[in-house]
């Protein structure tokens, strides 16, 4: 009777049979050099494939429940005194103003990771080079993606959010004598708009953090057993 039995640990033989060696982005640690190109084009990917699931969600959800409110603001106009129709006509405007961003300016994120995801499932398995091109445009869209969503959440998108919802209260207080539906319109709309900045992902900000570090997940240590009789 013959017996073969192979026990190796991942750290002898299970590495992948080829590893494209790809330099760091300016001012990012030295340690990825010594990732594999390839993995760290898959990191990226599925964290850019993650946020942008979740930028999705929020502008749906948001856009398609400010889309409604807005329409039925319109639902009592023909109930109400002429006079008093402005108050429900200024809020359907302004919920159809609240809409715009999420049509116009949405999360880069959400453009850029389906690209990256296709461009990569394009890549030929075997062309270092090909990676390697690829991972910076990679690396470029994930730092992209990360200052888009400070951006968007930044003092400026605040003052903004007041200044508009400020402005409404103005134009039906000062415009129309209309103070009480105006504070009341400001004011939700103030609440509805922070609450807005406040619950957008920002999941790719402390990836491009994480990935400036060097802090990516290695792979698990793999036990191989084999045996024949």
């Amino acid at each position: 009777m013959r017996a073969w039995i192979a026990v190796c640990l991942a750290v002898a033989c299970a590495v992948p049979a080829r590893a494209a060696t790809c330099p760091a982005p300016r001012g990012a640690a030295a340690s990825l050099v010594d990732v594999d190109g390839r993995e760290r084009l898959r990191w990226i990917d599925e964290g850019l494939e993650r946020d942008a699931a979740k930028g999705r969600l929020w502008a749906y959800a948001w856009g398609i429940g400010i889309g409604a409110a807005g329409l039925g603001s319109l639902a009592p106009v023909p109930f109400v005194r002429a006079s008093d129709r402005v108050d429900w006509y200024t809020s359907a405007a302004t919920a159809a103003f609240g809409v715009i961003p999420f049509v116009v300016s949405p999360l880069k994120v959400t453009r850029d990771a389906p690209k990256l995801h296709a461009a990569i499932a394009a890549l030929p398995p075997d062309d270092d080079a090909r990676v390697c091109a690829a991972l910076v445009d990679a690396e470029h869209a994930l730092a992209a993606d990360a200052a888009d969503e400070k951006w968007q959440r930044g003092w400026w998108i605040h003052a903004g959010n007041v200044a508009f919802n400020t402005g409404v209260l103005l134009f039906l207080g000062l415009g129309y004598h209309h103070w009480s539906s105006g504070i009341i319109n400001g004011a939700s709309g103030a609440v509805v708009g922070e609450a807005i900045i406040f619950t957008q992902p920002t999941s790719t900000i402390d990836d491009a953090a994480r990935y400036e570090r060097g802090d990516l997940p290695s792979r698990p240590v793999a036990l191989s057993y084999g045996a024949r009789f």
